[in-house]
């Protein structure tokens, strides 16, 4: 017979997560870390109950959102708790640096990002000239933005050799911006009325932008030449193009695709890595997502 000490020990020598789940019971795990932000998605099957048992740490923040309903917690603080239910859009937010413990039920999935002290400070001081944000710790609310981009995340997630690096440092900045706007003590760049670049720096970014066919070129590269932070170069490149700068860059590639699809005899391969896709396929589908047919098939369409 196996005593309650016996069972404790075996459960704690499990192996865990570097977020404390129990790696055993997920059957879907996923990792992107940039060196400035870490992305995960984190399901499990079943209705299992488990524990997160996590001491403090000086990492930074937690944002989880859940992709599907279902999910409760009991988080616990000292010797009080409280139960959260999760539905879809529902997210939480853990601070590092407090001892976290938690009591799992029933099965969840989420996509999580986590952000470093570093980057909270120079985001909030970017924003307002102060580098001591508070984001207050809280679990269960719906937020629908930050549900929108968990899904663009976790298809990145899903593809992360097609993930541009210039796609990814902007989801990351995009996520950050919005928990500091929404969540943090920290003032809103939102009243301030001019938020377009000017032709001098539209044309600087463009051109960076063209110049790395590759997508190597980081937004914090593009902002530190117009003299401006990541999270006000994004809206102000946006209210100016009405496109992100991914988007833009994106745009162009295709652009370029079409150009040498009907005035050269390159293969559709040579073409992809020639416009800075990862592969054909990839190259294909965003292809077809932008102009509506293949790139084969427009290319007999016009006649070549």
């Amino acid at each position: 017979m196996v005593n309650d000490t016996q069972t404790s020990s075996a459960t704690a020598a499990r192996p865990k997560d570097s977020l404390g789940c129990l790696s055993n019971q997920l059957y879907k795990d996923l990792e992107l870390d940039t060196g400035e932000f870490k992305f995960y998605r984190k399901c499990t099957r079943d209705g299992k109950t488990s524990a997160v048992d996590m001491p403090a740490s000086d990492r930074g923040l937690l944002i989880g959102v859940s992709l599907r309903s279902g999910h409760s917690r009991r988080i616990f603080s000292g010797h009080r708790w409280a139960s959260h239910d999760f539905e879809k859009d529902s997210i939480y937010v853990r601070d590092f640096a407090d001892d976290y413990r938690a009591e799992l039920y029933r099965g969840f999935d989420f996509v999580l990002m986590e952000l470093s002290r570093v980057f909270m400070a120079n985001a909030c001081y970017e924003r307002s000239g102060s580098s001591t944000p508070r984001v207050s710790s809280l679990a269960g609310r719906k937020d629908p933005i930050l549900g929108h981009l968990a899904q663009i995340l976790s298809l990145t997630l899903e593809r992360q050799s097609e993930a541009s690096p210039l796609f990814v440092e902007q989801l990351g900045v995009t996520i950050g911006t919005h928990l500091i706007d929404r969540y943090s003590n920290a003032p809103s760049e939102s009243n301030k009325k001019n938020r377009r670049l000017s032709g001098l720096h539209e044309a600087r970014a463009k051109d960076m932008l063209l110049a790395q066919a590759q997508g190597n070129v980081s937004i914090e590269e593009i902002a530190n030449a117009c003299n401006l932070s990541r999270s006000y170069f994004i809206r102000a490149f946006r209210e100016t193009t009405h496109r992100t700068p991914h988007q833009w860059q994106l745009e162009r590639r295709i652009d370029r695709a079409r150009d040498l699809l009907k005035h050269s005899d390159f293969s559709l391969s040579e073409i992809a890595i020639a416009c800075g896709f990862s592969d054909q396929s990839h190259f294909t589908r965003t292809f077809s997502q932008l102009v509506g047919k293949p790139p084969g098939a427009w290319r007999r369409q016009t006649g070549r």
